[in-house]
């Protein structure tokens, strides 16, 4: 009889296997499932084989992004949204850093091609919200400013990740970065600065 998928192990075999590409190390099965108490014969189980493992180490690190994402409370602010979204972006970084490197490989497809979306489209959603409350000129378009947010946060997190910044780079760089991107879709600098400071005292208190 065919042993029955154990999430504990599938669990272990995929950041394992996220870390091992981290680090640059030669993943074969036998590598893979060394320390781990598996045998080779369970990646086939819960995978299916390489490729399918390479999948779900994708789809491992998005699924944890977008619950940490989903948790973060909307309020009647969305450019502090947009700002609290960016810091829980940062701390699940920091926290899953060998999961987040392997997110972005893109040789592996997706299980749930969707998943990249859905955590994209969080942040054009409040972008979307602060348009219409003006907090954003009208011909603003909410998908360049949630594009533009992302390609700076995901910059300075990877220098870090890597050792390239030191981790206070993101205190130090983030919060600025934001105030300009958001004073540029029409934002004033005091609201805008009022708001960044709200969201991003978030990431400090998830420290």
């Amino acid at each position: 009889m065919p042993r029955r998928p154990d999430p504990d192990v599938r669990t272990a075999l995929v950041e394992r296997a996220a870390q091992m590409l981290a680090r640059r190390e030669p993943v074969t099965l036998r590598s893979l499932v060394a320390g781990t108490g598996a045998s080779t014969m369970a990646v086939y189980t819960h995978f299916g084989g390489m490729p399918g493992l390479w999948s779900a180490v994708r789809q491992e690190g998005f699924g944890r992004l977008a619950a940490r994402l989903s948790a973060v409370e909307r309020t009647d602010d969305p450019v502090r949204d947009l700002m609290a979204l960016g810091a829980a972006y940062a701390k699940n970084a920091l926290d899953f850093p060998d999961l987040y490197r392997a997110m972005f490989d893109a040789a592996a497809d997706l299980e749930d091609a969707d998943a990249a979306d859905s955590t994209f489209a969080q942040l054009v959603e409040c972008a979307v919200r602060a348009r219409e409350q003006g907090r954003f000129d009208r011909d603003v378009q909410p998908l360049d400013v949630a594009t533009r947010q992302w390609l700076f946060g995901h910059g300075v997190v990877s220098l870090v990740l890597t050792g390239v910044l030191p981790a206070a780079s993101l205190d130090a760089h983030v919060p600025p970065m934001a105030e300009a991107l958001f004073v540029s879709a029409g934002d004033s600098l005091e609201t805008a600065r009022a708001s960044v400071r709200d969201g991003w005292a978030t990431f400090s208190s998830a420290r």
